[in-house]
């Protein structure tokens, strides 16, 4: 059956999502894998997944690295 609330709370669920990542931290480290041509061209669609998944984990080990570095 269909929910109107449902719709309200993915979207505010998504609306938390966005902004993560900065995009200038999208676009480097697309240029250290290699596709930041076909992103620049046809856009983050046109990314296979395996290099998007590569994207996030080299993201997650720079956000680790950052946090480890700063003092508590």
């Amino acid at each position: 059956m269909y929910d109107p609330g449902l719709l309200v709370r993915r979207d505010s669920f998504m609306s938390r999502r966005k902004g993560v990542m900065s995009e200038s931290l999208k676009y480097e480290i697309a240029r250290e894998l290699g596709v930041y041509d076909i992103v620049s061209r046809e856009g983050w669609g046109s990314v296979s997944s395996r290099d998007c998944g590569n994207l996030v984990r080299l993201a997650i080990e720079k956000a680790s690295r950052n946090s480890a570095s700063m003092p508590e």
